[in-house]
């Protein structure tokens, strides 16, 4: 398929947007679920060349709810490949929840909506998440 052979091609250079909810992979601009799971989907994807993946919990995704910090350290710790947050990010609070458990595996985080509200100062974000670089 597609995907197999885009990473076969472009090895090291493919990274993978998984939505889910509720553990279940989500499609079709989230308006289906499936009944893969999510971490087994990243596994497949992983085996494949996959490096990294940026796992979306569609039940947050633009509520500023909080990211679900437990299903991706979930998704992070079943994987050897980094994970990117999405979903749900609010406030440095949220940013101080990922920075605890960046060493599980999550690799980075996408915010959008937190920013354009102004919950969310992206300067002292970044500067926090700078501080975790040695």
């Amino acid at each position: 398929g597609f995907l197999k052979d885009a990473c076969t091609a472009f090895g090291g250079h493919i990274i993978v947007g998984l939505d889910a909810k509720d553990g279940k992979v989500a499609t079709d601009g989230w308006s289906k679920l499936t009944g893969h799971e999510v971490v087994d989907l990243a596994r497949k994807f992983e085996d494949w060349g996959v490096e990294s993946i940026i796992y979306t919990d569609i039940g947050r995704d633009g509520m500023l709810s909080g990211i679900n910090i437990d299903a991706t350290v979930k998704l992070a710790r079943a994987l050897h490949i980094p994970v990117i947050a999405s979903g749900g990010l609010s406030n440095m609070a949220d940013i101080e929840n990922l920075c605890a458990v960046e060493d599980e595996g999550i690799e980075g985080v996408i915010c959008g909506r937190a920013i354009y509200s102004g919950d969310l100062d992206f300067a002292q974000a970044q500067a926090r998440a700078d501080a975790l670089r040695p």
